[in-house]
C-alpha cells in the first residue's frame, strides 16, 4: 500500500480498512482458533480461516492517526530474520542456573546455586529444542502421577529415592506414588496430620512455600485441598526435581535460600514448609530462619520435618552424633523464640510454629539486646539484595487483637475482595475504585480470550504465566481448579504490587525479564504478556525477552500478546523467525481501539526433527 498523497486518498484508505475490518471480525467469528486431539505432541496448531482477507491489516487501522497520517503495511516489510534451533545438548538449558558457570562461584552459604546470569556475550540466540520423542504432557490430575519418560529422561531419583517412594519409572512414563523423604507412605496422611493443627481445609491457608521441594508431592495433593504452593529447589545432584514437578503441572521455580532475599513480597506465605530440605536454619545468626519469618504472614504456620526434630530418637538413623543434633533444635528453638514465634505441635519428626498475629503481642522483643531489626524502608525490595540476619518489624496496629498489615478473607472469597494493601493506600497510585475497574476490565479482557481460544478453560492449559501480572487481574479472571498461574511482577513496573497478588489468594514472584527466568525449557502451557514489550521498550534487546518466551513455552503452547499496535508489528516480525503460526487480533471494543492482541502458538518440533504448522 502507497502512501496516500492527498486527503482523499487518506480517506479511501481509512474507508477500506474499516471495511477490511468488519470481513475480518466476521471470518474470526466463522474461523476455528484450535484443533486438539492427543497424540505426539497433541497437535493443537492455528486454524486460521483463510477466506480471501488479510486480517494483519485489521492491526494497522490507528496507524494513520499515531503517526501524522503516514501509513505502512505490514506484509511489505522484508523477510523476518530466521532463528536456527540450538545444538541438542541445549535442550535442558536454565541460563542463569547453569551448571558450568555455577562451579565457578563460591559454595558458602549456596552461592553457586543462586542465579547466575551469562553476560550479554553468552548469550544464546537459537532455538532450544525439545527432546526426540517429547509429548504433551497428560493433563491433570493425572499428570500429578505420571509424567512421560521423554519429556525428562532422568532416571536417577527413581534409584536414589526408591525406597522413599518419590518416583517410579514404568516403561514410557515416570509414576508418582505421592510419597516423599518424610512422608513415604505418600502425602496425603502427611498432610492430614498437618490439618489437625493448621486451618488447611477451610481456604483460611491458601498460599504456602515449600523450601527444597523435592519433585513437589507436597504441594501437588495440597492443591485437592484449594491450597497452591509455591515450591522451590536448586538445580543441583538431582538435577530434574524442579522439571518434573513442572511437568507434574505444580507451579515451582528453581531457587535455593543463599546469600540473596527470596523474590518474594513481605506478608505473602500463609504457611512454610520444610521437610528434610537440608537448609541450615539455626546459622549464621538464623538468617534463613528469618527470612521466612519476613514472607510468611502475620498468623501464619511453620512446619519442619526431619532432621533434628525428635532427634533423641531419630540420632542413630540419621548418621550423625546426636550432640550436633540437639545444637541444631537449640539454634532453631533460640531463633523462633527471638522471633516470637509460638510452637503449637511436635510429634513424632514433626513441630509446627505459629506467628504471631501482630508486634503487640510480643513487645518484649524489642527489648532483647539479640533483636536486629531491619532498617530497610522497602521490605519488598528484595530483588538480587543481600539476605540480612534481621528481623522484618510487624506493620503497626491499633490494638492487640488487630492481624498486622490486615485480615483475610477465606479463600475463595478472598480473590475478590478488596487487599488490605488496597484498603489501606499502600500501593501508590491504586484505591479501591481503581482496583475493582480493574478486576472487572480483566474478567472483559479474559472473555474475548475465550472466544478467541476456545480451548482457554477446558485444562488444555494447566502451567499458565502472566509476564506483567500487576493487580493479578488475569489470574484472577480466568482462575480454575484446572489451571494456576505464575503472576510475575517485573522489578522495573512502576509499582510493587506482589503482595496484593497473594492477598488475593494467587501466587507470584518479581523477575526482570533482561535475564532468564528461574525454570527449566518448555515449562508453560499459556504465557500471557499484557504491555510487556512497552515496558522494557529500551530496556534491553526484544529479541531476548521473545526467545526467552519460546525457552520457557512448551511445544504447541499458547501465547496471549496485549499491547500497541505499532509494538506489536515489530513483535510480529521477529517471532516469524521463531516457528510460531501468528495472528493479529482487535481489541475487544472494535477496531479503532489502538491497543491489540498477537495470539500464537509455537509450532511442535523436537531435536533434529521437522517442525508442524498449520500454514
Amino acid at each position: 500500500m502507497a502512501k496516500p498523497n492527498s486527503a482523499d486518498g487518506r480517506t479511501r484508505t481509512s474507508i477500506q480498512i474499516l471495511i477490511l475490518a468488519g470481513l475480518c471480525l466476521f471470518f474470526y467469528a466463522l474461523g476455528a482458533w484450535q484443533r486438539s486431539g492427543f497424540g505426539k505432541g497433541d497437535s493443537i496448531a492455528l486454524a486460521i480461516t483463510k477466506s480471501g482477507a488479510d486480517c494483519d491489516v485489521v492491526s494497522n487501522l490507528n496507524f494513520e492517526t499515531h503517526h501524522g497520517g503516514e501509513s505502512e503495511t505490514i506484509g511489505e516489510s522484508e523477510k523476518p530474520k530466521v532463528f536456527e534451533p540450538c545444538n541438542s545438548h541445549f535442550t535442558d538449558y536454565t541460563p542463569c542456573q547453569d551448571q558450568k558457570r555455577a562451579m565457578t562461584f563460591p559454595r558458602e552459604n549456596m552461592n553457586y546455586r543462586e542465579r547466575h546470569c551469562p553476560p550479554e556475550e553468552e548469550k544464546l540466540h537459537c532455538l532450544i529444542p525439545a527432546p526426540k520423542g517429547y509429548v504433551t504432557p497428560f493433563p491433570w490430575p493425572k499428570s500429578r502421577d505420571y509424567v512421560p519418560y521423554a519429556n525428562a529422561p532422568y532416571k536417577a531419583l527413581t534409584v536414589e529415592k526408591a525406597i522413599q517412594n518419590w518416583i517410579q519409572y514404568e516403561g514410557s512414563v515416570f509414576r508418582f506414588p505421592g510419597g516423599g523423604t518424610q512422608f513415604p507412605q505418600g502425602a496425603d496422611k502427611y498432610i492430614d496430620q498437618l490439618a489437625s493443627v493448621i486451618p488447611i481445609d477451610n481456604g483460611t491457608v491458601r498460599t504456602a512455600l515449600d523450601t527444597g521441594c523435592g519433585v513437589a508431592s507436597w504441594g501437588a495433593y495440597l492443591w485437592s485441598r484449594k491450597v497452591v504452593a509455591m515450591s522451590f529447589a536448586p538445580r543441583d545432584s538431582h538435577e530434574a526435581q524442579v522439571q518434573f514437578a513442572l511437568e507434574r503441572g505444580v507451579p515451582a521455580v528453581i531457587g535455593v535460600l543463599g546469600t540473596i532475599k527470596m523474590p518474594y513480597s513481605s506478608r505473602s506465605f500463609d504457611m512454610a514448609h520444610c521437610s528434610r530440605c537440608l537448609i541450615p536454619w539455626g546459622s549464621n545468626d538464623g538468617m534463613y530462619l528469618k527470612e521466612v519469618d519476613r514472607v510468611l504472614r502475620p498468623g501464619g504456620y511453620w512446619v519442619l520435618s526431619g532432621p533434628p526434630i525428635n532427634w533423641r530418637t531419630n540420632y542413630k538413623a540419621w548418621q550423625r552424633p546426636k550432640e550436633e543434633f540437639q545444637e541444631e533444635q537449640r539454634k532453631i528453638e533460640e531463633v523462633a523464640s527471638l522471633l516470637c514465634w509460638e510452637k503449637k505441635y511436635e510429634k513424632g519428626e514433626i513441630a509446627i510454629w505459629q506467628k504471631r498475629t501482630n508486634a503487640e503481642s510480643c513487645r518484649g522483643r524489642q527489648d532483647d539486646s539479640q533483636a536486629t531489626f531491619c532498617k530497610s524502608v522497602d521490605v519488598d525490595d528484595v530483588w538480587y539484595k543481600k539476605m540480612e540476619a534481621c528481623v522484618t518489624p510487624y506493620p503497626d496496629v491499633n490494638d492487640s487483637d488487630e492481624v498486622a498489615g490486615g485480615e483475610l478473607k477465606p479463600f475463595p472469597e478472598r480473590l475478590y475482595a478488596v487487599p488490605p494493601r488496597i484498603v489501606s493506600g499502600s500501593v501508590s497510585g491504586v484505591s479501591v475504585e481503581t482496583y475493582q475497574e480493574d478486576s472487572n476490565k480483566w474478567k472483559r479482557h479474559v472473555n474475548a480470550y475465550k472466544k478467541i481460544n476456545k480451548l482457554l478453560d477446558t485444562g488444555r492449559y494447566r502451567n499458565i504465566m502472566d509476564m506483567n501480572a500487576r493487580l493479578g487481574g488475569f489470574a484472577a479472571a480466568i482462575e480454575s481448579p484446572k489451571l494456576w498461574t505464575m503472576n510475575v511482577v517485573p522489578t522495573i513496573a512502576d509499582r510493587s504490587t506482589l503482595g496484593v497478588i497473594y492477598e488475593r489468594g494467587l501466587i507470584g514472584i518479581y523477575h526482570d525479564w533482561c535475564e532468564a527466568f528461574s525454570t527449566y525449557p518448555r515449562t508453560y502451557d499459556l504465557i500471557h504478556a499484557n504491555g510487556v514489550f512497552s515496558l522494557y521498550k529500551d530496556k534491553c534487546n526484544v529479541e531476548d525477552i521473545l526467545l526467552e518466551m519460546d525457552r520457557i513455552l512448551r511445544p504447541e503452547g499458547a501465547v496471549i500478546i496485549r499491547d500497541e499496535v505499532d509494538v506489536l508489528i515489530k513483535v510480529k516480525k521477529i517471532v516469524g523467525g521463531m516457528r510460531w503460526d501468528t495472528k493479529m487480533v482487535d481489541h475487544e471494543d472494535g477496531p479503532l481501539v489502538p491497543e491489540k492482541i498477537l495470539v500464537a502458538v509455537k509450532q511442535y518440533w523436537v531435536a533434529g526433527g521437522n517442525s508442524t504448522s498449520s500454514r
